[in-house]
């Protein structure tokens, strides 16, 4: 894969990245928690949001590697006792609103795919690809997030119905929960040569792709 197309394929990326946290925020603050705004977080400013690592280093490696990529942005805050209402199901709300988010990009990116189908030419065919491309990393990012693992977004969905027991194990799991979904990652492919994100991505993201788009 040639410099330029890791370039293209990355700038796809972050605006995937921005809107899903931007969402966040925007959630948080329709429940009432101002944390993210008063912080500057509502902002479409990439360099807001950037993590060196997620933002940058991670999409651009997945890219490289395996043609294709996605990352994370430094996580929107969210202060659930300012939320009106129960707090439990806010943060579900809050949660939500980054695939949410993810899975309406998908669908202009989509759009537009299905539009530049009907047209010919050079320019089309580019359009095209980038609107495809752009809608692959919105459903990868959207699907990716909702693994119920803490702190991705899906584990959250959980919370309302959650004992306290329940939130203690899920407070105590969420502070070991990179690591856990790293070894998920790593440790079947070394071990047993399968390859868990690339099983769970064909189940989830290429169903929904060749439906919104008609291509697989």
């Amino acid at each position: 894969m040639d410099l330029l197309s890791i370039v293209v394929r990355f700038a796809l990326v972050v605006p995937a990245i921005v809107f899903h946290e931007v969402a966040h925020g925007y959630a948080a603050l329709a429940l009432g928690d101002r944390t993210a705004k008063d912080s500057g977080r509502l902002s479409l400013n990439p360099l807001k949001h950037i993590d060196p690592f997620g933002t940058v280093l991670l999409p651009l490696l997945m890219t490289a590697m395996l043609g294709f990529g996605f990352g994370y942005a430094k996580p929107v805050p969210v202060n659930p006792w300012r939320f009106r209402g129960n707090r439990r199901v806010g943060m579900a709300i809050t949660g939500i609103a980054g695939p949410a988010a993810n899975m309406a990009m998908a669908l202009v990116g989509a759009g537009v795919a299905r539009l530049m189908g009907f047209a010919s030419g050079a320019v089309a065919e580019v359009v095209w690809t980038l609107a495809y491309a752009f809608c692959v990393v919105n459903l990868a990012l959207m699907f990716f997030n909702l693994v119920p693992i803490p702190p991705f977004d899906g584990s959250r969905l959980l919370l309302p119905f959650l004992s306290n027991r329940g939130l203690a194990m899920y407070r105590d799991l969420e502070r070991y929960g990179f690591v856990i979904v790293i070894a998920l990652l790593w440790l079947p492919p070394q071990l047993f040569h399968v390859d868990l994100l690339g099983v769970y991505l064909d189940a989830t993201v290429m169903p929904v792709l060749r439906f919104l788009t008609g291509v697989a």
